[in-house]
């Protein structure tokens, strides 16, 4: 896959993590994993389904001795041993409790866990990503910017949303905080907090699905600094023009990237 096609894919990895993490709860809550985004970071980090004592195992490969198992379960609990240790431990048959030895396994399984729920999350995580090749030149990003350009004058907003998300992913920027949302738009941009509890949102990246408009606002905005905060929502709006508009806002975009890897 080109660079494009891996940052796309980190960009899900990063969704279906968060997505994972969002669902996991406190012993007790009744909270359930959302499984169906485990599975997907499960393939991509190279595990195989098998199914024991009717339970979902996944193994790492290529296999290895011990191997690495994760059940897909609300514990999401990684062992490093074998199928029938895991097994005995996860679900043991009343014949397998008989045994003192299978009793201490069970009551104390320290010695195969490597992790558990979020930690476990964070280990797959990683390892999705370790698949990526994420290096990049100056022409990759110059792709990005072009894609997205293309996709504005197209009147494409998926296309124009994807460029912008592959640049907020590369920048670090985030979506608005709430105070700077607005509907119909996707907006991203720096994001820092103050002691003082005040958000400093910028640079500011708008997209208007509207009217397939985009704006840069590049110096940042406090939530407590309210003519600055007007002036931002005018400019999002529309009622005031932006300093920066169109193919220029991915030019910039393209600028900060480069200068940020150098």
């Amino acid at each position: 896959m080109g660079f494009q096609e891996n940052l796309l894919k980190k960009i899900e990895i990063n969704r279906l993590a968060d997505s994972v993490l969002l669902s996991i709860g406190p012993a007790g809550s009744g909270s359930k994993v959302d499984k169906d985004a485990v599975r997907g970071l499960l393939e991509i980090a190279g595990y195989r389904l098998q199914r024991v004592r009717q339970m979902d195992f996944y193994l790492k490969e290529p296999a290895a001795d011990p191997e690495t198992i994760l059940v897909l379960d609300n514990d999401l609990t990684i062992y490093r041993t074998g199928v029938a240790d895991a097994a005995m431990r996860k679900n043991p048959f009343i014949k397998e409790m008989l045994s003192l030895r299978n009793i201490m396994k069970i009551l104390n399984d320290k010695d195969v866990v490597v992790s558990r729920k979020e930690e476990s999350v964070e280990q797959l995580h990683a390892e999705c990503l370790a698949t990526l090749d994420l290096s990049y030149s100056e022409s990759d990003i110059a792709g990005i910017a072009r894609s997205g350009f293309a996709s504005l004058e197209s009147n494409y907003p998926e296309g124009v949303i994807e460029s912008l998300d592959m640049f907020a992913d590369l920048l670090g920027y985030r979506p608005a905080p709430k105070i700077f949302q607005l509907r119909h738009h996707h907006i991203l941009g720096d994001v820092a907090e103050k002691e003082s509890g005040e958000v400093i949102f910028g640079p500011i990246v708008i997209y208007s699905r509207i009217d397939n408009r985009i704006k840069l606002v590049q110096d940042p905005v406090g939530s407590y600094d309210r003519p600055r905060l007007e002036h931002y929502r005018r400019i999002a709006a529309g009622d005031e023009k932006a300093p920066v508009e169109g193919e220029a806002v991915f030019q910039f975009l393209k600028k900060a990237v480069l200068q940020k890897s150098t």
